[in-house]
Order: structure tokens, then sequence, then C-alpha cells
């Protein structure tokens, strides 16, 4: 079982001002090869949810579960991208995607075979033995999505991996991220600021609250399994997509007032 369990989950920062509850009494459950999309405000808790699920930040209270175990650090069963190019120039696609495994002291014919097969899989044969300057930011996060491929976790964290590319390529690359989630039979969590995004890769969609970030709607979406990118114009959509969005606005514009709200010495809060 490989499914995630989060349990009364709150995280919080200390900062000039005070104590800062970034993430407060969240319960969620991800199955086991499920697929699950987070939207939410800028700022409402979703990446620190992320990394608190992958084992890199600690929980002020409540607890994480991954496969029955409690989450203490990191995984090797959890694989993590980020939405930063975290490619290295220096070496090549190949060598990017066997780095990970040279570290695990995994041996070197089974370095290979993994990594050309997670090569494969992106659909990056052929230019193994580019370097990421000679690729384009798109094919860079297929590398980096290789790379945590070939480490073969049960479990994907995604944080925004393609919030710097184009609309077209995030299409693009969804299409693929849902292709290779059916072929590999992950559990992903999937963390997003496109609702379209969300709506199109997911089985459901959390909806997170403006600060402190607690789930207030969960969003199944009964569209085909099989889906592609031509769906986003069907009526269905729509409708999933406008009720995420009222949700969304809402919340946004309420964290939109108490960032920019005016205290009593009449100077806009930073």
């Amino acid at each position: 079982m490989t499914g995630i369990s989060i349990h009364e989950l709150g995280v919080a920062f200390s900062a000039k001002d005070g104590r800062v509850i970034a993430v407060d009494g969240v319960t969620q459950e991800v199955p086991e090869r499920g697929f699950v999309s987070i939207v939410g405000p800028s700022g409402c808790g979703k990446s620190t949810l992320l990394s608190v699920i992958a084992g890199l930040y600690a929980p002020t209270s409540g607890h994480v579960e991954v496969g029955g175990r409690r989450v203490t650090g990191p995984d090797r069963a959890v694989g993590v991208m980020f939405q930063e190019d975290s490619t290295l120039p220096w070496k090549t696609v190949l060598e990017n995607v066997r780095f990970p495994l040279q570290v695990a002291k995994v041996p070197k014919s089974e370095q290979l075979t993994r990594a050309q097969q997670a090569i494969d899989l992106v659909g990056l044969g052929g230019f193994e033995r580019r370097h990421p300057a000679e690729l384009s930011g798109g094919m860079r996060q297929r590398v980096a999505l290789a790379r945590t491929l070939a480490m073969r976790p049960s479990v994907m964290l995604m944080d925004e991996p393609f919030a710097a590319l184009d609309q077209q390529t995030r299409l693009l690359l969804g299409a693929e991220v849902l292709r290779i989630w059916r072929e590999t039979h992950q559990t992903v969590l999937f963390v997003t600021h496109d609702i379209s995004e969300a709506i199109l890769l997911s089985q459901q969609v959390w909806v997170m609250s403006y600060r402190p970030g607690r789930i207030i709607d969960v969003v199944d979406v009964d569209l085909p399994e099989d889906r592609d990118a031509s769906v986003v114009a069907t009526p269905a959509f729509n409708a999933l997509q406008n009720r995420v969005w009222e949700v969304l606005q809402a919340e946004s514009m309420r964290g939109f007032a108490q960032e920019n709200a005016v205290p009593a010495s009449g100077v806009p809060a930073s």
C-alpha cells in the first residue's frame, strides 16, 4: 500500500511579527495509485504541505503516513520534483538522469538500464548526449522528471513543476505526466496554481484556503480516465473549473485584502 494519509496536520513558523500558522488541521487521504492536485491562493501553504509529506519539514502538530509508515524524514520511495530547473549544466541528459542512482550506489549496469528506461519514458530518446543548454525549458523539465522516475519511487510529489513554461508546453507535458502515471501506477500529489492543469491531470482536486491553509473543498473529477488536452473544451470540464474558481476566487480576494490591509498608522501592511 503506497497511499498518503494526512492526520490533523499543522505547521507554524516564527516570524518577526509573531507566529505564522501556514497549515492548520489538514486531514486527507490520497489513495494508492491515486492522482490528486492541490490548488490555492499564493502563500496558502501548498508547498509547505508537500514538503512535510516529503519529510523535508517537521510538522508542528499531527503527522503524515506514506505506505502506512509515519514520515520522519526523506524516503527514497518518495520522489520529489520542484519547479526550478534542477538539471546540472555540465552533465549530459544521461548523466543527469544517472546522477541520483550513482549517489544511491546502484550498480553501474543497472544505473544505465534504469536511466535509459526513464529517458525513453519521458520521450527524450535520442537526446542522451545533449547538455541542458541545448534543450528547451520543457525538455529540461522532462530530464528532471526522468531523473526522479529513474529512482522508481512509489509516490511522486510534484510542486508546480511546469510553472515557468508557456501554456501550450504545460498542456503537452501534463498529457505526458498522465500517460506516465497510467504506465507506472504511482501515487501522485501535484501542486499547481493552474485550475485547468489540476482538473486535466487529477482524479480529485483539493482547494486550500488562504493562510492558515486548510482544505476547504474536495472536488472529484468525474471525467474519462483516458482524457487528453482536448477535454478542456467540454462543458463537463468547464463546470468543474467554475466550481473550483468560485471557491478559489473568494479565498484569493480574502488573501489580497489581508495582505494590503491598512493598519492604524495609515501605512499599508507589507
